[in-house]
């Protein structure tokens, strides 16, 4: 261990809060008095909240137009500088809304076309929120008649997701700002990778104040042979300091649960993959493929493919799916982790919460999953969580009757959650 030299003298100490001052003012440095001030932090209570619900139910059952949203899981949000939030969806479905009952005479508002089945539009799309907190627009690529995701499948088929994304200068201290987009870039796959194979991670950008798709650029290629060890990144991302802090985990397909994973890229840089860097157990460094896991999955630890981490005071907390429960229980409840920096050590699993779901003939099949903190709505200080419900069984059958026949089970639902402390 090398030894600190000892201050010795008045003037020699009087420079060491100027010293510290600059130190802070690095990019990605702490807070002054993080390191003393951080405790551990865990939910403490929770409620429903009903306002942002409701709001994407009534936006999805306006027959106004039937080009539009009607459902999708996948939530994401970034305000942008005008006031409006753009929430980003993975797969989604359009049509028209009708009312009760539904064809099998349950009291469920259900989906269908016109002419035949309901269009279900493969890989996402995007709402606009207004500033009022109301969802009003549809982004989706195509066209009217034909729509199409939003951000087009990548050449050779697949499938691209969106997740975080981040309001930045187009270049950096540029005043001219745009959104990045962070997507999951999958390939076709089956069996296992019924979803896709993980391939890379890719930085989508967006005008403003027009929401135009300028590009998309490919940040992390495959970072493994194993498709099983491919890490996939931006299911969250945090600025800090001049730094974006940007997770992801890779997609075991024998596990439940995901090893976390922590990137970082300089504040204006996120498109830009030779500013890139990855935590590798020791340092910060430019090889994807010596990234190793902030949060090892083994036993009761580990992360959902999709989790949400976000800044509460000096701490910072992971909320994730609870996959050291087992079973069924890894769709149904929620957890925390929690650290002081974001390469860890991160603490937990910390208390559980098991948000409602809507009603079912089966409430077996009624998974929720997907915790998504939304920081730009936190009030009183509770954080905005959704959380996806979807229906999965019974096993071989296909959920598209069952999502088409009642509505809610597949729209995101929403919490406030105040947190609390948490030993260690």
């Amino acid at each position: 261990m090398s030894k600190v030299p000892v201050i010795r003298t008045a003037a020699a100490a009087a420079l060491l809060p100027a010293v510290a001052g600059l130190l802070w003012a690095l990019p990605g440095a702490a807070p002054p008095g993080s390191a003393a001030d951080c405790r551990g932090r865990r939910i403490a209570s929770w409620s429903p909240d009903s306002r942002h619900t409701a709001e994407f139910a009534r936006y999805g059952d306006d027959n106004t137009r039937v080009d539009d949203w009607t459902g999708g899981d996948g939530t994401h949000s970034v305000r942008l500088p005008d006031g409006r939030t753009l929430w980003l969806f993975s797969d989604t479905f359009l049509d028209r809304i009708q009312p009760p009952p539904n064809p099998q005479g349950e009291p469920h508002r259900w989906r269908t076309a016109d002419a035949g089945g309901a269009p279900f539009l493969r890989h996402n799309s995007a709402v606009v929120m207004s500033r009022s907190g109301r969802p009003v627009r549809t982004l989706t690529g195509g066209t009217a008649a034909a729509p199409g995701p939003f951000f087009p499948d990548p050449p050779g088929g697949g499938r691209r997701w969106p997740v975080r994304a981040s309001v930045e200068p187009r270049t950096p201290g540029a005043h001219e700002k745009v959104v990045r987009v962070l997507l999951w870039n999958r390939a076709p796959g089956t069996g296992p990778w019924i979803f896709g194979v993980p391939h890379g991670t890719e930085v989508a950008t967006l005008s403003l104040p027009g929401l135009r798709l300028e590009g998309i650029t490919e940040t992390v290629g495959p970072t493994s042979a194993d498709p099983a060890r491919r890490v996939l990144y931006g299911t969250a991302a945090v600025r800090a300091g001049g730094w974006i802090y940007v997770f992801g985990g890779d997609d075991p397909p024998s596990s439940p649960a995901s090893s976390a994973y922590a990137a970082r890229v300089p504040y204006g840089r996120l498109a830009d993959r030779r500013s890139w860097r990855f935590w590798d157990g020791a340092r910060w460094q430019r090889q994807a493929g010596r990234a190793r896991p902030v949060l090892r999955a083994g036993g009761r630890r580990g992360v959902g493919s999709a989790f949400s981490v976000v800044r509460d005071g000096p701490a910072w907390l992971l909320f994730t799916m609870d996959t050291g429960g087992g079973g069924a229980a890894g769709l149904r409840a929620l957890t925390t982790y929690w650290s002081c920096s974001p390469p860890g050590p991160w603490h937990g699993p910390g208390g559980r919460l098991t948000p409602p779901r809507p009603p079912a003939p089966d409430p077996r099949y009624v998974a929720a999953y997907n915790p998504q903190v939304h920081p730009e709505f936190t009030a009183n200080r509770e954080f905005l969580l959704s959380y996806d419900i979807n229906w999965l069984g019974p096993p071989g059958v296909p959920p598209d009757a069952r999502l088409n026949g009642d509505v809610e089970l597949y729209r995101p639902r929403f919490l406030r959650v105040r947190t609390g402390p948490a030993g260690r």
